[in-house]
């Protein structure tokens, strides 16, 4: 490449990285730990202190992307020779999710380049920098996008070996994929459909011949078989790196003793005693696919369902993602239509036909993979369109660029630092975001400095919290736990009479409610009532000059 051109690829992404850096970091330090994080990171710290992972696994967790994020705080621990309290902690942790950042953004830029030139690149680091809910979770210690960098890693460097030898062609995209399995289990689905996306690409894009022959062709069994023999491979690598405590699982045991008397019996608990093979990456991966199969209930659109619904990610989508990708598709579509006919965009929207069936609906967190590649793929038609368009047309793709990238940059300066709470101005902004969907998607527990800013400025003695969370700072003086959802033969009137309280919105407008009396009772006591102010993600109510007659109104 031209000297010039990789000096001017290397300086937009270091503005746009820097730009998004800085968010993240002063984002990070104001808000409140996430439900997650706390034991993200006490079980991180554990495996640092003890090389187990068994915690992790029975989580269901993964363990690359809490490794790095924790290995800060460890090495802080080991320099100072005491341990660093929690907010600290939970700083560095965050911190390190930005080295997961950084290759997003450099395989965005590399993305780009390779399926249509510097433009596509630079179009799609601009993109993904400035989308709001790639940088909410950016700035936090979770393991959503550290996956979707993995991915893209893993989708770039298989689509530019293709035509390599063996080494370059397989066994990298084999380490590849382990790692990205290693970071979250939900890899282990994705990271195949993305190959094969890439390779159906490739060869549409390639044979002229008819699909009879086709179907035939030595490229698609090799491309398949080169598929299967990734996967296996990452497997290997998964199961190298969580290696194995070498002790007898406990659950097991307890299963074998269980059995009927007889053989069976003898045979099955002399096995579960002997069979000392555990902690392994198998214990996370079958947490997470038992997890899947159970499903999880959902709340979207204001409505609470006991069940996965089928179109809660593309609903959802819709809502969380800016008006620059909802409209891209649609301009790119009219002006040069076979613009969006790359890997990347076709990777897109096979994950959004494969969403159709996750019945794990707790956030759009989980497509992040998904928005990425639209970005990516965005990118490249965008360019494609601005190459080999004239008039209108290009005039348009220029209008849809400068107004979208600019627009989503906005939007994340002003919902900053909540930018996992972002919903586009057609679902009516961010602060009605919380009436359309809940848990990671606005009100994650993160808010309680929010709240202390709110306490402080009110002059509150004290302040009761019913709380979604588990920042362990919610009963910290002049905040005090409420916690109306555990069962308790408690008078609802009787419990909020003379207090000021503050309800988390996920336990207002969630699914997490459905099955305990006492809080589905307390929240509808509570969606009736008129808060008398809010912060992002608490809604206020003062009961103390209220009557108990009145409040039973």
């Amino acid at each position: 490449m031209n000297r010039r051109i990789v000096i001017a690829d290397a300086v937009w992404l270091v503005c746009f990285g820097l730009a998004s850096t800085i968010w993240c970091l002063s984002a990070a330090a104001s808000l409140g730990p996430t439900f997650d994080e706390p034991v993200y990171i006490r079980y991180g710290l554990e495996h640092w202190h003890t090389g187990s992972y068994k915690q992790l696994m029975r989580l269901g967790t993964m363990p690359l992307a809490v490794d790095v994020q924790t290995l800060p705080v460890y090495l802080l621990e080991r320099w100072r020779g005491v341990s660093v309290p929690f907010p600290e902690a939970l700083r560095w942790a965050r911190a390190g999710t930005l080295f997961f950042w950084w290759i997003l953004l450099i395989y965005a830029l590399r993305a780009g380049r390779a399926i249509v030139g510097s433009w596509g690149g630079r179009i799609a680091v601009a993109l993904v920098a400035c989308e709001p809910v790639l940088l909410g979770h950016a700035a936090l210690t979770t393991s959503d996008v550290p996956v979707a960098a993995c991915l893209l890693l893993l989708a770039v460097e298989f689509y530019r070996g293709r035509e390599s030898r063996w080494p370059r062609r397989v066994a990298l995209p084999a380490v590849l994929c382990g790692l990205a399995i290693l970071v979250k289990a939900s890899a282990l689905v994705f990271a195949p459909l993305c190959l094969l996306a890439i390779e159906a690409e490739r060869i549409w894009r390639t044979e002229t011949l008819s699909r009879e022959t086709l179907m035939r062709r030595k490229s698609i069994r090799r491309g398949v078989l080169d598929v299967a023999i990734i996967i296996i491979g990452s497997l290997v690598v998964t199961f190298l790196y969580c290696g194995s405590d070498w002790t007898s699982e406990r659950t097991f045991v307890e299963w074998a003793q269980t059995l009927p008397a007889g053989k069976v019996h003898d045979v099955m608990f002399w096995l579960s005693e002997h069979l000392r093979i555990f902690t392994n990456a198998g214990e996370g991966l079958v947490q997470q696919i038992k997890h899947n199969i159970r499903g999880h209930g959902a709340f979207i659109l204001g409505r609470e369902y006991h069940r996965a619904v089928w179109f809660y990610f593309p609903v959802a989508l819709t809502i969380k993602t800016s008006l620059s990708l909802l409209t891209g598709t649609a301009v790119i579509a009219v002006v040069h239509r076979a613009a969006l006919r790359n890997w990347a965009f076709v990777i897109a929207v096979v994950l959004l036909v494969y969403s159709l069936t996750c019945r794990v609906q707790i956030g759009v967190r989980l497509m992040l993979p998904l928005i990425v590649f639209l970005c990516v793929g965005l990118a490249a038609a965008a360019a494609t369109a601005l190459r080999e368009s004239r008039g209108w047309k290009r005039t348009a793709v220029t209008i849809w660029l400068i107004t979208g990238i600019s627009s989503s940059a906005l939007a994340a300066v002003r919902v900053w630092p909540h930018a996992i709470c972002f919903t586009n101005a057609v679902w009516g902004g961010t602060p009605n975001g919380y009436r359309l969907l809940s848990d990671s998607n606005y009100d994650w527990g993160q808010g309680l400095p929010d709240l202390r800013k709110w306490q402080q400025a009110h002059n509150e003695a004290q302040l009761e919290v019913w709380y979604f969370g588990s920042d362990p700072s919610v009963n910290v003086p002049p905040l005090r736990a409420l916690p109306l959802h555990r069962p308790a033969n408690v008078d609802l009137v009787e419990a909020v009479s003379g207090k000021v309280i503050a309800v988390s919105t996920t336990l207002l407008y969630g699914a997490y409610t459905q099955d305990s009396v006492p809080a589905s009772q307390a929240a509808a006591f509570f969606r009736n009532l008129r808060p008398i102010d809010r912060t992002t993600t608490f809604l206020i109510y003062d009961f103390r000059d209220g009557k108990r007659d009145d409040l039973t109104r």
